[in-house]
């Protein structure tokens, strides 16, 4: 909006518009305007005229209004006042000093607590180290498009809703993608409504590294043309899939032959004879094979019947779970795809592969399982914290009453004060636990095992 001076040149009124302060300044101006109305000179000299001077002379025999005597009352009481302060000041020569010192020193703490408060806030905008930051702002347009479309809020077409909280929904993604850009780019770099890149090793590359879960694609998984349909039950529980259920192009090993041959070869792969169903897999958990081994049936026995529900973490190609459904009980198994198809394997026997990492949040809820398992998965090459996070993880969705099969968990000896004090003080009753040495590769590495069964107690005290 405009506005004509007297000149007949046309001003803006937002331009005359006082400028709103920011609270350091409201702040500052009130304390200043305090201090200098009691220390300039100019002031103390009027004080000294003031004081100096008779009181005002009043006619007698006036009458005034009771408002009016209640003003000059108070006039007087504030004369005293004066009087009192100026004798104050005059008795302490540094007090205007002392003043001037605590000003400074408030001074400095509101430019410490607002001032620089404000200016790290608009740092950290720009701070590499803050992965959100990062796709705020400016920066958001240099993101993919279809990551655009997939992180933005989107409004809730029927508007608020009650169970949400909000009308406005944000899609989930891993705090740590916005640290990986350059491979989140990658991954989002795709022409939607058609067929997804061939990019298995860069997805779980992304998701190992933290950015979990992965942003949702408007793209089609690729499959064999030759696709063939499963064995039926229970056939296919200890039968080999056929080649064609698999993507092979991310693999080592170009089919099921040579996975189950690998175990033959030199050279470290994550459960390297967990594809050979007729051999080692074929006798897992059947039996006790020392103080370490527990059986399935043993641990079944411990229960009465009350198992009936659970999951396995990192369980290979599923065998655990494969072993409790032959005794009624229904096992979801976690694996990645370390250099072979274990997800697509794991589908392939019958069984429910999920697909996350250790580190991801387990998607049940609290109270629910009966039973989890883990073996050689949980052990000391997880950070110490990030793996009291994952104990107390189990532990939260394990009901009252169920059971974690802690199955070979490695240390080193000394590791023992570590990780012993750490899983007692989550306060399971102990089941079954073992200690012993891992010889395989010789007792002068100190090599342990920890086994255990572990009862979460149906009280908690």
């Amino acid at each position: 909006m405009a506005v004509t001076d007297s000149s007949g040149k046309s001003k803006s009124v937002d331009n005359l518009m006082p400028k709103p302060m920011s609270k350091l300044g409201v702040v500052l101006l009130v304390l200043g305007t305090n201090i200098f109305t009691l220390l300039f000179s100019g002031q103390f000299s009027n004080l000294h005229t003031l004081t100096s001077q008779s009181s005002v002379t009043i006619p007698q025999h006036t009458q005034f209004s009771a408002p009016v005597t209640d003003l000059l009352a108070k006039l007087n009481r504030t004369e005293k006042e004066l009087v009192d302060l100026k004798s104050e000041l005059k008795s302490d020569r540094d007090l205007s000093q002392k003043l001037l010192a605590r000003v400074a020193q408030l001074y400095e703490y509101l430019n410490t607590t607002l001032v620089q408060g404000a200016e790290g806030n608009g740092d950290r905008e720009t701070d590499q180290d803050d992965p959100w930051l990062q796709w705020a702002g400016a920066n958001h347009g240099s993101l993919p498009a279809e990551l655009r479309a997939f992180i933005d809020a989107e409004k809730l077409p029927l508007g608020y809703n009650p169970n949400i909280g909000s009308d406005t929904i944000y899609p989930p993604i891993g705090h740590a993608c916005a640290l990986l850009k350059d491979d989140l780019a990658r991954y989002m770099d795709y022409k939607p409504g058609t067929p997804c890149p061939d990019d298995e090793v860069l997805a779980q590359k992304l998701m190992l590294r933290g950015c979990e879960p992965l942003p949702r694609r408007r793209c089609l998984p690729r499959s064999t043309p030759n696709y063939k349909e499963p064995f039926p039950f229970p056939k296919c529980m200890w039968t080999t899939p056929p080649n064609s259920s698999v993507v092979w192009t991310a693999y080592t090993c170009k089919d099921y032959a040579c996975l189950i041959d690998r175990k033959n070869q030199p050279g470290f792969d994550d459960c390297k004879d967990c594809f050979d169903l007729q051999h080692r897999e074929k006798t897992r958990w059947l039996h006790p094979g020392g103080d370490l081994d527990y059986s399935i049936a043993e641990v079944l026995a411990l229960k009465k019947g009350t198992i009936r529900i659970g999951l396995d973490i990192g369980g290979g190609t599923a065998t655990f779970a494969v072993r409790m459904r032959e005794r009624n009980v229904t096992i979801v198994t976690t694996s990645m795809n370390f250099n072979g198809p274990f997800n697509n394997f794991i589908a392939s026997r019958g069984f429910v592969p999920l697909y996350i990492t250790v580190t991801q949040r387990l998607p049940f809820f609290d109270n629910t399982l009966d039973i989890v398992h883990s073996m050689h998965v949980l052990s000391n090459w997880i950070p110490t914290q990030l793996l009291e996070f994952i104990l107390y993880d189990i532990y939260r969705i394990l009901r009252p009453g169920g059971v974690f099969w802690l199955d070979h968990f490695f240390c080193i000896e000394h590791q023992l004060d570590t990780y012993v004090p750490m899983i007692e003080k989550l306060g399971y009753n102990k089941l079954k636990w073992s200690v012993g040495r891992k010889l395989d590769r010789g007792a002068e590495l100190k090599e342990m095992y920890i086994s255990a069964l572990l009862e979460k107690p149906l009280k908690r005290h």
